[in-house]
């Protein structure tokens, strides 16, 4: 019941705050200026949405060759999938949240986030891993 409130908060919270920023930005650059502005964003999320994943990809084989959990790696993978979902949707603010998750100097207190949140899950046991 709670985790629907807060979906609904944010389907109706995120639109009207990126609308603002659209209105805020548009104020300052116009319109036209604004529109390939979020567009140029998008692009270069994408790209480095790519490059970041194919750099995380690359560095979990190397730890399974190695015999070594990927750990970090795949919360990375986890960081870098939603930033670029986030930087694939029109907006300032998920475009600036979305940026801070795939750029890797930032990510770091993102990790530190969710594995706070996975841990407590697990403690809780409303998240449960398989181990072969």
């Amino acid at each position: 019941m709670i985790r629907s409130k807060w979906l609904w908060a944010a389907l109706f919270i995120v639109p009207a705050v990126e609308l603002l920023g659209f209105i805020y930005v548009a104020g300052y650059l116009g319109a036209p200026k604004t529109l390939l502005l979020v567009i140029g964003t998008s692009i270069i999320g994408f790209l480095m949405m790519r490059f970041e994943g194919k750099k995380v990809l690359q560095d979990s084989k190397t730890h399974m060759q190695e015999g070594r959990v990927p750990g970090r790696m795949m919360l990375d993978g986890l960081c870098v999938f939603f930033g670029g979902l986030l930087l694939i949707l029109p907006g300032f603010v998920t475009d600036i949240i979305g940026f801070t998750l795939v750029f890797p100097l930032t990510r770091p207190v993102y990790r530190g986030f969710l594995l706070k949140w996975i841990e407590k899950k697990m403690k809780n046991g409303t998240f449960t891993f398989y181990r072969r």
